[in-house]
């Protein structure tokens, strides 16, 4: 197998969930502490004691909140109230509770990615409940007064898997700090699955809905309170994050109807997307959520108790994680149409992100926000029983949106050639059909979940604030790929880890560290194409190949794209009332 698809497979299973962070035995912890030497920073929050390691200081799992445990789990989650004293941060930061591959998951990524699923990389990450932490790296010997951007990075993995201790960003600093553009790096963990994004009527009336935004919001704040302790600036920071990740930072730009502010300061000054923006939903109590709710309380053993959702926090971690874990997850036939998501509450969500975007009740700062050419591949790997257009409607309609008509869905996939070659992943005619309909079904999942949900977004958000600016692109670096394109996730060993060393990540890494420093990629360190600015009337990405960029108008799809743009309400994930538990599977 060639070393550049064994490197994207690892992207892939990086991005869905549990890879770079098996449990280091102590052996390997042993050998970590030989190679390091320790440092120690106080700040606000107390003393820790992190590891300096080829030219990166790294402070590892540091407490934000109290653990939410026992009567903790499922509640918002509540600020540390001791001081630390001398916290051993030279560790790994354990992972969130998380919800794993399906026996069903496993057997078709074995298909697609053949023996890559049996190297011990690829072993589960084991989470515990004690884990809303915050993980700091900055360029060795940096001045405690340096006053450096900080770049906050919030991971992606369907809302269901994923922790920060999967993310080294070493090498992102070093490149960083050899362009003299260093900047202190942090990467939260927050509430995933069950334990961060039960949905529910219960959930509502408790005030416990979208636990893990909470716990996003919270670590951003401890930023702000610390992180000037660690050479960083808290009137400099950047959010980041991939997929879920990204998701989650247009929900940090849209919480609280857009008041991003802490103590009188703003918590961020601009804003990195990768592959996720807004995801319309319907409110956490409509009957597709409560479906949820209702499983988990009757695996759990609940359903008879008279406080279900008290009788969820006193079960013991393994009940109630087997029973969190028991809904559809991201990887099987229901794919994107997420079990576990973040849902208007009221309260950090009062409205559906859409809609308060196009309100301006959002952070307006300035913005990067772009796709993989192939987002929808990975996705349509497991319904391979939709081979007609008849079929994939009604599995819009049953699985997705309830809210809009047969017709309505019918005028969608008529937007779609049903031809191989107009397909995902895109530009490789006839070749890449795994089943009848996979590239067509790919294309549509892509375009409607984060391709051409982001075109809809930056419009909304230009016509709200048309004078705060927004960069956009399209990658393109991993056309030939097979049957999986420049999939979702590729974009994490190119850019983030820049595994592959080519014109790609040298070229994005440059404008990312650009704009972290001067809200603009342009302005910086030079040598690459100027970027050019997302404006609704002239919308253009910029095109990145592996050995070049080029600008692409941001125009393909355009039918596609009006018809979702005209029919956004009737495209919320939400459920109309009925059965919803056997209209979705349950």
């Amino acid at each position: 197998m060639k070393v550049s698809f064994f490197s994207l497979a690892v992207g892939l299973l990086a991005q869905l969930g549990s890879v770079h962070a098996a449990p280091a035995d102590p052996a390997s912890k042993s050998n970590l502490e030989a190679r390091s030497v320790k440092v120690t920073v106080t700040s606000p929050a107390g003393s820790v004691v992190g590891r300096s390691l080829a030219g990166v200081e790294t402070f590892s799992g540091i407490p934000f909140a109290e653990p939410p445990l026992g009567p903790l789990r499922l509640r918002p989650p509540i600020r540390l109230n001791s001081t630390l004293d001398r916290f051993d941060a030279t560790g790994i930061a354990a992972a969130c509770p998380q919800m794993f591959l399906s026996t069903e998951a496993e057997n078709v990524l074995i298909d697609a990615l053949g023996d890559l699923l049996t190297l011990p990389i690829f072993r589960a990450v084991n989470g515990r409940e004690d884990c809303l932490t915050v993980t700091v790296q900055r360029p060795a010997g940096i001045p405690a007064d340096a006053k450096l951007p900080v770049l906050v990075w919030i991971f992606g993995g369907g809302f269901q898997l994923g922790s920060s201790s999967m993310y080294d960003a070493t090498g992102l600093l070093t490149n960083a700090k050899n362009m003299n553009q260093p900047f202190v790096f942090v990467a939260i963990n927050y509430r995933v699955g069950g334990f961060g994004f039960l949905p529910g009527a219960e959930v509502l009336a408790d005030g416990a809905g979208n636990l893990g935004l909470r716990d996003q919001r919270m670590a951003l704040e401890w930023v702000a309170d610390n992180i000037e302790s660690f050479g960083g600036d808290p009137g400099k920071v950047t959010i980041w994050g991939e997929s879920a990740g990204a998701i989650s930072v247009l929900d940090m730009m849209v919480a609280y109807d857009g008041d991003n502010t802490y103590k009188g300061s703003p918590l961020f000054r601009g804003a990195i997307m990768n592959s996720g923006s807004i995801v319309p939903t319907q409110d956490i109590d409509v009957p597709k959520a409560q479906a949820v709710y209702d499983l988990v309380v009757s695996n759990a053993g609940c359903a008879g108790a008279s406080d279900s959702l008290a009788c969820l926090r006193n079960l013991d971690y393994e009940t109630f994680l087997r029973a969190a874990n028991s809904v559809p997850g991201i990887l099987s036939y229901n794919s994107v149409a997420l079990s576990y998501l973040p849902r208007p509450d009221g309260d950090i969500l009062t409205k559906s992100p859409d809609v308060l975007v196009a309100e301006g009740k959002y952070a307006a700062v300035p913005m990067i926000n772009g796709n993989q050419e192939d987002e929808g591949t990975m996705f349509a790997l497991f319904q391979r029983n939709i081979t007609s257009s008849s079929h994939l409607v009604d599995y819009l309609s049953d699985l997705y949106f309830q809210g809009a008509s047969k017709k309505e869905l019918t005028d969608l996939v008529a937007t779609y050639s049903w031809r191989p070659s107009q397909g995902s992943p895109f530009r490789t005619g006839l070749l890449n059909v795994l089943y009848p309909g996979f590239k067509r079904n790919a294309a549509i999942l892509g375009d409607l979940v984060f391709t051409l949900t982001r075109r809809v977004f930056l419009k909304a958000a230009k016509t709200a604030n048309p004078s705060v600016k927004a960069w956009s692109y399209l990658a393109s670096y991993n056309q030939g790929t097979p049957i999986l394109g420049t999939f979702h996730g590729s974009d994490l060993l190119q850019v983030f880890y820049g595994v592959l060393p080519n014109y790609a990540s040298r070229a994005i890494q440059t404008y990312y560290f650009n704009f972290v420093h001067n809200l603009d990629p342009n302005v910086g360190v030079g040598g690459f194409p100027a970027w050019p600015e997302w404006l609704p009337e002239r919308p253009k990405l910029a095109w990145f190949f592996n050995d070049r960029s080029d600008v692409l108008n941001d125009d393909f799809r355009q039918k596609s794209y009006e018809f979702i743009e005209s029919n956004v309400r009737a495209l919320h994930f939400r459920d109309e009332g009925g059965d919803a538990r056997s209209r979705w599977g349950l």
